[in-house]
C-alpha cells in the first residue's frame, strides 16, 4: 500500500485527506470496509432484502466527498505544470544557497527526480552566533514564511507516555535541531523567489561568526 496526502500544501490537493493505492486484492477489500464503518454488502444474507448490509469490521467514515474528488481530478490535469514549477524554483534555490557558508542544501540522488514538496535548509549551527530559533524568528520578521519540518514523532507527549525517550535517534534529533523549511509553491512569483533568497542571505550573513 502507498499513501498520498492531498493536504493544501502538497503537489495536488483536494482540500484535505488523501488516497491509498494497492495492487493487493485482500488489502483493497479491507480498505473499502475500513473507509465505510466496516460495512460490506458482499457475501451477506441477501434474503433479508436488497437494502441489507453488515458491519463485519471496525471502520470509520473515511470516504472522500464527490466535491473533493472533483477538485482532485481537476488538479491532476495540472500536476505536470505544478511539479515543473517546483523544480524550477528548487534549481534557483540550489544555485543561490550552495554558495552560502554554513548551509547544506538538499541532496538528490542521480536516479531520483523529486517533485520538491518541501525545500529544507540544514544550518551548520557552529558557524552562527545564535541558534535556529533566533534565525527562524529573524526570517519571519523579514516576512519569509519559514517553518520546521518535522518535529520527531516521539517528542510528542502521546509517545512519551508510551515510553519513548529523547535520545533514541541521535542523528534525526541533531538534524531536527538545525533545519528550516523555506517557501516553495507553484504560485510563487519571480519577486517572491528573489525575496526569499535575499532574505535568507541577509539573515544568515548577519548572524554568521
Amino acid at each position: 500500500m502507498t499513501m498520498f496526502s492531498f493536504h493544501p500544501v502538497k503537489p495536488i490537493t483536494t482540500g484535505e485527506g488523501g488516497v491509498i493505492v494497492t495492487d493487493h486484492e485482500e488489502y483493497y477489500l479491507k480498505l473499502k470496509r475500513f473507509r465505510t464503518h466496516g460495512i460490506t454488502t458482499e457475501n451477506v444474507r441477501k434474503n433479508e432484502g436488497p437494502w441489507y448490509y453488515e458491519m463485519v469490521d471496525l471502520g470509520y467514515n473515511y470516504r472522500m466527498t464527490d466535491v473533493q474528488a472533483a477538485l482532485g481530478l481537476s488538479q491532476l490535469t495540472k500536476l505536470d505544470a505544478f511539479v515543473q514549477k517546483r523544480r524550477e524554483i528548487a534549481a534557483m534555490y540550489h544555485e543561490a544557497f550552495s554558495r552560502i557558508p554554513g548551509v547544506r542544501i538538499p541532496y538528490q540522488l542521480p536516479y531520483v527526480d523529486s517533485s520538491w514538496h518541501l525545500y529544507v535548509l540544514q544550518l551548520q549551527l557552529e558557524n552562527f552566533r545564535v541558534g535556529r530559533k533566533e534565525i527562524f524568528e529573524a526570517l519571519r520578521a523579514e516576512n519569509i514564511g519559514v517553518h520546521v519540518h518535522y518535529i520527531p514523532v516521539y517528542f510528542h507527549p502521546y509517545y512519551q507516555q508510551l515510553g519513548y525517550k529523547k535520545g533514541i535517534c541521535p542523528v534525526a534529533e541533531k538534524w531536527y535541531e538545525a533545519v528550516l523549511t523555506i517557501p516553495l509553491f507553484p504560485k510563487m512569483s519571480e519577486y517572491d523567489i528573489r525575496t526569499v533568497m535575499e532574505g535568507v542571505n541577509k539573515v544568515l550573513s548577519f548572524y554568521r561568526k
